[in-house]
Order: C-alpha cells, then structure tokens, then sequence
C-alpha cells in the first residue's frame, strides 16, 4: 500500500493573481503557505480486477473512460496507466469547497502516489505542473496554479507568475521570531458555508479575459499588496500586514457579489471589534473560512463562540507533497 499526502493552505497576499487571464497580460505575485491539515491518497493492488474508487462516493468499473471522477481518470490517462487491478482512497481533514485549495492537494497527492507506484522520481515542479495540466488544461477550471504549486512545495512560498505561464517559487525570507509569531497570531474560522471555486472565479477570469479595465485595475492592486505583505513580513511588521488584509478583502469583495454576504460581513465587523487586527476570507469567497489576525486571541474566542462558526488551530507545514 501506498500513502501520499499533500498539505492544504491559507493565502496571505496577492490571491487572484494566479490565474492565466491576469497574469498572461500583466503578471502575478502572491504569497501562500501551507498549513498542518492534509488531503491523504491510498494506492493499494487488487486481487480483484477494475478500478475501485473510494472519495465521497465509491466506484467500481473495468475501464478508465467509465470513471466519473474527472481528476482520477484524467491523472490516469496521463500517466498511461495500464493496470487495473488498483484501488484508490482518499481522506482529508477539512471538506472539500472551503478556501483552502484541496482539489489541488487532492490532485497533488493523487499524482505523488501514482508516479510512486510507477517507480518514477519526478520533481516537486513536475508534480506542480502535473496537476496545473489536469485541473486547468484538461478539466478547464477557471482557477489559478497558486494551489498546486503550495501543494508540492509547502512552506510559506512566494511565487512570481510569468505572462509565459512559467512560475518563480522562493521562499519568504521570514525571521523565525515573525514565523512563530504569525503563526501564533492567525486564528481560522469556518462560516459553515461551501462553494465551489471556480463558479466565483469565473465572472473574475471572464471579465479579466475581457480586458476589463474595473478588474484588471482591481488586481494590479491586489498584486502590489502581495509585496506590501512580503515587505511587512521580511522588516517584521505584523500590524501592517494586519492592516493590508483588511484592503485586501476591501478589494476583493469588489470582484464579485458573490464574494460575501450578510451574515459574513456580520462576523468580519464583530471580530475586528474584539481584538481582530485585520482579516480576510480564504480562497475565492463566497463560503469557508474567515482569517483574522488577533493578538488577544481569548478576547476574539470569547466573542466569536456564540457565533456556531468553527475554529480550525492550525501550524505552518514546512514539507509539500510527499508519501508516507
């Protein structure tokens, strides 16, 4: 049996910016970590023959081209796979449609486990790439690379996206006392609410297709304050950053009305009255989770549990994509 795992992430600056229709004309910047919460892949051979697939679902056919999962039988397909005497399960620890980039993580892990079984050593970019092929070329999800590159790479990464399609990846430069503090500082929220990705990130990636001058603008914006972020953390200035994910969600409500509601314009104000300094919601919106940074974390606890939104505690994940 095989075990693969890939982490799930949260963004800290410069989301929307990964994705081909704004940075093929004016280029990405963002800064993504991952955390400590996983989407797992078991590969085990059968006795049995067909492909038994176990997700949300379970599956059992004789043929690739019967499987309904589209990323497992395009990952499949890709690798040439032959055998058929496979099963494969997946787990993870936080539901699918929340902000965190799990369908990513599932690619990723999905496609580490595979190549594994193969006896093939591929490269944490190949691994990247692999599934940026899946996801956006064959399945085409109007979505970025910003979560199959966290994926495979882990860390806190900060990656340059080229009108080329070619993705820089480095490091933050980030002290150790800025890391822990930061980590001690994020506090995650779920809204209870799920969404799909790419029905919010359509209308952004159909309008920045359009050359639309609103949204482009708007993400030019959002994209220096990606480096307002990488600047606030390298000097250690964790109240600015603070600050920039309050605009940032300011701007990225602007993109689409589907990007908030209500109740989660509700939570926002009642966190930031109790010792939030500054949040966000993760991922495309619409749903998952809210981000805040709070240094009186038990004020905001105290606040926030009457509210039925669950905390998720987290660390930073170091290791990207790997098999156990």
């Amino acid at each position: 049996m095989i075990v693969a795992r890939s982490p799930l992430r949260i963004s800290l600056g410069g989301g929307g910016t990964d994705l081909p229709s704004y940075y093929q004309q004016r280029e990405g910047f963002l800064i993504s970590a991952a955390i400590d919460k996983y989407v797992y892949i078991t590969l085990h051979e059968t006795f049995d023959k067909g492909y038994f697939l176990k997700y949300s679902r379970f599956e059992h056919v004789q043929d690739i081209d019967e499987i309904q999962h589209p990323i497992i039988r395009e990952a499949l397909k890709m690798l040439n796979w032959r055998e058929n005497h496979i099963e494969i399960c997946s787990m993870a620890d936080i539901p699918a449609g929340t902000g965190l980039g799990s369908s990513s993580s599932f690619t990723t892990a999905l496609l580490r486990a595979l190549h594994t079984m193969q006896g093939n050593i591929v490269s944490t970019r190949t691994l990247a790439e692999e599934a940026c092929e899946i996801e956006m070329n064959r399945l085409k999800e109007p979505i970025g690379k910003q979560d199959q590159y966290i994926a495979a790479y882990g860390g806190i990464t900060c990656m340059n996206f080229h009108k080329d399609g070619y993705v820089w990846v480095d490091p933050l430069n980030i002290s150790k006392e800025t890391l822990y503090n930061l980590e001690d500082n994020l506090i995650l929220y779920f809204t209870g609410f799920s969404r799909s990705a790419g029905s919010i990130l359509k209308e952004q990636d159909d309008k920045s297709r359009d050359k639309n001058s609103d949204m482009l603008k708007n993400l030019d914006f959002v994209k220096d304050l990606g480096y307002q972020s990488k600047k606030a953390f390298e000097t250690g200035d964790l109240d600015a950053f603070a600050d920039i994910m309050n605009v940032h969600w300011e701007y990225k409500k602007k993109r689409s009305g589907g990007m908030s509601n209500p109740q989660i314009d509700e939570w926002y104000d009642m966190a930031l009255k109790n010792g939030a300094k500054g949040g966000k919601m993760i991922g495309a919106g619409g749903g998952g989770f809210l981000m805040f940074y709070c240094e009186d974390k038990r004020r905001l606890r105290e606040a926030m549990k009457d509210t039925g939104m669950e905390e998720v505690r987290f660390r930073f994940e170091m290791e990207g994509s790997r098999v156990l």
